[in-house]
């Protein structure tokens, strides 16, 4: 039976800091500590916010003023996301990441015109990929 996942930090009165984060991802909380580093070693800046229309806290992540990747989490782990405009899908298909993630984002609707790529942080195998993404989003113009 699949189960369906809620978003976490929903009140707006909890700031997500390192305990709360703690508590909400549990076991991958050392994955999201990594993240938070491949961040700093790119000079990107992130800042968590509440958003209304999301209803939840959010992190943004930015190279410059450039958005690279949004965080948002859930109960076990942390989902990072990185959207693409139409024009640059096909090139992330010929990006070295792992098949199994090419087949999961050729998989995911789009949202208007853009490509989600959508990352689950439960530990640092996935950070590879998750840096080769975020790479090319950086580069791209």
């Amino acid at each position: 039976m699949e189960t369906i996942s809620n978003i976490e930090l929903t009140d707006k009165s909890l700031y997500p800091d390192e305990r709360l984060l703690k508590t909400v991802l549990g076991k991958s909380y050392a994955a999201y500590c990594e993240l938070l580093g491949l961040y700093d070693r790119h000079q990107m800046q992130y800042e968590w916010r509440y958003y209304n229309d999301a209803r939840a806290w959010l992190c943004k992540v930015q190279k410059k003023k450039k958005t690279i990747v949004w965080m948002s989490a859930w109960k076990g782990y942390m989902q990072a996301t990185v959207y693409f405009p139409e024009r640059l899908i096909e090139q992330i298909y010929t990006l070295p990441i792992d098949k199994e993630m090419k087949e999961r984002i050729k998989k995911t609707r789009n949202v208007g015109k853009s490509k989600p790529c959508i990352f689950e942080i439960r530990d640092h195998h996935i950070l590879k990929d998750m840096d080769i993404v975020m790479q090319f989003k950086i580069k791209a113009k």
